[in-house]
């Protein structure tokens, strides 16, 4: 009897075993449990932990509430301003309830990936591809907002949606090279241009005050040279401004500005050297050269030259007969004189043999 009973205990013993084992599940921190008891949805949601269940009638899903990371596939679309690009995003979303993401939805990791592809093809199509490159936080809170619409029904809520890479055809690249160069060039040259007005007001007020000071030019003169032996060229050029040279006009004593010297001094006095009249003054002149110098009195050079300026008359020479080279033929035509001598000053020399 006794044997009966104890073998009784022990068979009731494993039997208590095996149901336990059958029945006991464990459900970790980050899960939570879903009992389906003959098909039917248990209420409450089995807490993390040891749990139990019956056997053969209870069937546990575990849920994972962790944040999922899930990358969008590329998809490649046309822009609102017909640009074909190629569009990856990434989604980050989580479970926040596990009866809704077991009975509501099929599988409910698949039918988040397909509405993220689905709202990614609409974002492209309904955006510039400027909004693509630059403008990319809207893009986010939009398709963000696109697949949240549908998933919160599942029981899943999308925590954030980011574009990784926006991919762009060859020709687009360069065309969008092309146009940042382009950019950048007109940007300089306005900051040029802008240079040159700025130096252009500068240079005007140092002109003013070198006016004022004729002197500064030279000093400039002076840096120039100074800066262009600084290169070690072989070649130096030497600018040599106009104004340096009126400067220096004015500087130089005894000279005026826009007033010549009296050219045909060296002919006058050869002239009066020689002691005989010359053919380009008048009677009066030469009475007045005799007289000074048969009164014993020595005849100044310079005064006689001023006399010779002041009033004489320069007189174009004869020019001699050709006689005929043949009786018969007619003798050649007398050369006419001129009116006026090209020289001026070479008539004394001519003269002064002649008389």
């Amino acid at each position: 009897m006794v044997q009966e009973l104890l073998a009784a205990g022990v068979a009731a013993a494993l039997a208590v075993v095996v149901y336990t084992g059958a029945a006991a599940r464990v459900v970790r921190q980050y899960e939570r449990g879903v009992v389906l008891r003959f098909g039917r949805l248990r209420e409450g949601v089995r807490p993390p932990g040891f749990t139990m269940v019956v056997p053969f009638v209870d069937r546990l899903h575990k849920v994972n509430m962790q944040i999922v990371t899930m990358p969008v596939p590329a998809q490649e679309g046309i822009t609102r301003d017909n640009v074909t690009v190629r569009v990856d995003a990434v989604v980050y979303f989580k479970v926040v309830d596990p009866a809704s993401a077991i009975i509501e939805v099929e599988d409910y990791r698949f039918a988040v990936s397909q509405m993220a592809q689905t709202s990614l093809r609409s974002i492209i199509g309904k955006s510039d591809l400027d909004d693509l490159l630059s403008n990319r936080e809207m893009l986010n809170q939009g398709l963000e907002l696109m697949i949240d619409s549908p998933a919160v029904g599942w029981g899943v809520q999308i925590d954030r949606v980011e574009i990784k890479d926006v991919s762009l055809p060859e020709t687009m690249k360069r065309s969008m090279a092309r146009q940042a160069e382009a950019d950048r060039e007109r940007r300089a040259r306005v900051i040029n241009a802008d240079a040159e007005l700025q130096a252009s007001k500068k240079l005007a007020e140092a002109a003013a005050v070198m006016s004022d000071q004729p002197a500064a030019l030279q000093l400039r003169l002076l840096q120039t040279v100074v800066a262009v032996a600084a290169e070690k060229n072989s070649t130096l050029v030497l600018p040599f401004p106009v104004e340096l040279l009126r400067f220096l006009e004015r500087a130089t004593p005894g000279g005026t500005e826009g007033e010549a010297q009296p050219w045909p001094a060296a002919g006058a006095r050869r002239a009066g050297a020689a002691g005989a009249p010359s053919a380009a003054g008048t009677g009066a002149e030469a009475d007045a050269v005799e007289g000074g110098t048969a009164g014993g009195g020595t005849a100044d050079a310079d005064a006689g030259y001023e006399a010779v300026v002041e009033y004489g008359t320069p007189a174009a020479p004869a020019a001699p007969d050709l006689p005929a080279v043949d009786a018969g033929l007619p003798s050649a035509p007398a050369i006419e004189e001129d009116p006026e001598p090209l020289f001026p000053a070479d008539t004394g020399r001519a003269a002064g043999p002649a008389g």
